[in-house]
């Protein structure tokens, strides 16, 4: 499978970077309040979907930017074309091209591919995660006195709650948070241990579908039940080591 998701990948980034620093103003739409869409995320998904269906025609496609393409398999590609479009617009390093499999009840591999930053994260559940081709180990043991989280903010989820969470880890839980507004790459660091966990108020399915599986592959856990959550709704969940993900499970729905 990797075989085919790798270089695919890498050719979709090769193709964003084109127009990376390059997009002038026509070339960039609001589809809501600090939601932003381009042409290069347009012709990326609209790549990535023609070489799928080629390779996978079975399968059902589900893009962020054209919606869902039905398949006969049970199993959907979903995909972010540039995750961070916000980071993108702005000439940052921190977005990425997001691919991941589900397989009708669960996520089930992934490739995340950041060409800024020259970072490309594989895996699933049957191929080890790796980055850049070295496999990572699993992820270590939480240590309460320096707890650290990515925290995703969408304005699905009220801003009075977002606040709240934002108050519980740093009086209540005594966790450091941070957020770079992409959220492929804040969860790639819990895979590298840059951060303990993710807590993701209001992110997209598509944000999370290629990296959720190569996390459990890696040991984590979540307060998610992927059986219950249809493919369209916003999500709120907690993600990460499991002493880290019971410290903040008050956080995420009952």
């Amino acid at each position: 499978m990797f075989e085919i998701l790798t270089p695919l990948a890498h050719d979709a980034g090769a193709l964003a970077l084109r127009h990376f620093g390059n997009l002038s103003q026509s070339a960039i739409a609001a589809k809501g309040p600090l939601d932003l869409v381009t042409v290069a995320d347009q012709e990326v998904e609209a790549m990535i979907i023609a070489h799928l269906r080629d390779a996978f025609p079975d399968d059902g496609i589900l893009g962020e930017e054209g919606g869902i393409i039905p398949g006969t398999s049970g199993r959907i590609w979903v995909i972010d074309p540039i995750d961070g479009t916000f980071n993108f617009v702005r000439g940052g390093p921190q977005w990425a091209v997001s691919i991941g499999l589900w397989d009708g009840s669960k996520p089930i591999a992934g490739i995340i591919h950041a060409p800024v930053m020259g970072i490309t994260l594989t895996g699933g559940t049957t191929d080890a995660p790796a980055l850049n081709g070295r496999i990572l180990p699993p992820l270590a043991a939480y240590l309460p006195d320096r707890g650290s989280v990515g925290v995703g903010l969408g304005r699905a989820i009220p801003a009075a709650e977002r606040l709240e969470m934002l108050r519980f880890l740093t009086e209540d839980a005594g966790i450091m948070f941070r957020c770079c507004n992409a959220s492929t790459l804040a969860l790639l660091e819990v895979a590298t241990g840059e951060v303990d966990g993710h807590i993701g108020y209001g992110e997209s399915v598509w944000d999370v579908m290629a990296i959720w599986p190569i996390l459990t592959a890696l040991g984590a856990v979540s307060t998610l039940d992927w059986s219950k959550t249809p493919l369209t709704t916003k999500l709120q969940f907690v993600i990460g080591k499991p002493a880290l993900v019971e410290a903040c499970r008050s956080l995420a729905p009952s």
